[in-house]
């Protein structure tokens, strides 16, 4: 595994190079990317109202434009960070702190958009807990060994069986994207039958499949919120382009004080830049669900993460704090 991660490091470094190489200019088009999944609704709101652009004229730069890509996994929006076909990613803890690592500080966090809880979900009536699964049974994560559900699973694995079986679960999981992921478990026939999932996916596997029911929720496991999606982006480009930083900051206050405010508007606006058919009503029940309306810009629950992950090995460099791996323009926030 220790192979698997200098080979992962050399490959990081090198293509970093190019990568920065094209962003070390102010940007008028800047290329963002998520996942899909209702826990990014800010940024649905920021495409839809153009809050980055909006902000970015009120600081002076009147002709920024933004290009929004929705992609299936964290793996795939780290490879476009590092190919230079995006600037900005908004995805989970997990990618961050990697790349945080390997590129030694070249890559680091603008603000968290939200912290809803996972779960992990089973169709099979024999799984209850994580003691109760076996050699073969497979559990759909958006992307083996670093997603932000990989990591969780991990850690829950440390504390049920002992600090030395952190990775236990590891051969059983399967790299899917969460919409795949929901085909998968709704097939009886698939032999996939658990997911480690995210809003909606949660609610509408509960639903929707018969026999699904939660085994762990990363509140659980982590003792509290933990941060799911996050803006960031390579500090050459921050460097280059620190207007637009605080555009995507305020940009995500007002994406996330219109989700409170008016959740209605916030689930139309959804609805329409997703093309998700899940219905209005059902999407406002679940908002109301506790923890769903975790939307803050500080990260939480993080340093839990990074510590993690420093202990197994995975980050050669334990950050002191997260302001580490977060830029400065951040460090007013109470995160964690």
């Amino acid at each position: 595994m220790q192979l698997k991660w200098r080979i992962c490091a050399a490959a990081v470094i090198g293509f970093l190079g190019s990568a920065i190489a094209a962003q070390a200019q102010q940007k008028s088009e800047v290329a963002v990317s998520r996942q899909p999944g209702i826990l990014y609704m800010p940024t649905h709101i920021i495409e839809k109202q153009k809050l980055i652009e909006k902000h970015a004229a009120r600081l002076g730069l009147s002709n920024v434009t933004t290009r929004w890509v929705t992609l299936s996994g964290g793996g795939a929006q780290t490879d476009a960070l590092l190919a230079g076909t995006v600037d900005i990613l908004c995805t989970g803890t997990g990618n961050l702190l990697l790349l945080w690592d390997r590129t030694k500080g070249g890559v680091k966090g603008i603000v968290a958009t939200s912290a809803q809880p996972m779960s992990l979900i089973s169709r099979d009536e024999r799984i209850k807990t994580l003691k109760d699964i076996g050699a073969g049974d497979k559990i759909a994560v958006p992307t083996v060994k670093v997603s932000t559900q990989a990591i969780v699973l991990q850690i829950a694995a440390a504390k049920m069986f002992g600090d030395d079986q952190w990775s236990k679960f590891d051969a059983n999981t399967v790299q899917l994207g969460h919409p795949d992921a929901v085909g998968a478990m709704s097939n009886p026939n698939h032999e996939i039958h658990n997911h480690f999932t995210i809003p909606p996916y949660t609610f509408i596997e509960l639903k929707t499949v018969p026999g699904a029911h939660v085994v762990l929720t990363s509140t659980e496991v982590m003792g509290g919120p933990l941060s799911q999606a996050q803006f960031f982006t390579t500090t050459k480009f921050a460097d280059a382009n620190p207007k637009i930083i605080e555009a995507v900051r305020a940009a995500s206050k007002e994406a996330q004080d219109l989700i409170r405010s008016d959740t209605r508007t916030a689930v139309d606006i959804y609805k329409e830049v997703t093309g998700d058919k899940t219905s209005s009503e059902d999407l406002l029940a679940w908002l109301k669900e506790p923890g769903m309306m975790e939307w803050n810009l500080q990260p939480q629950g993080t340093m839990k993460f990074a510590d993690h992950l420093h202990k197994v090995g995975t980050l050669k460099t334990r950050p002191k704090a997260w302001t580490d791996y977060y830029l400065p323009t951040s460090a007013d926030l109470n995160g964690s």
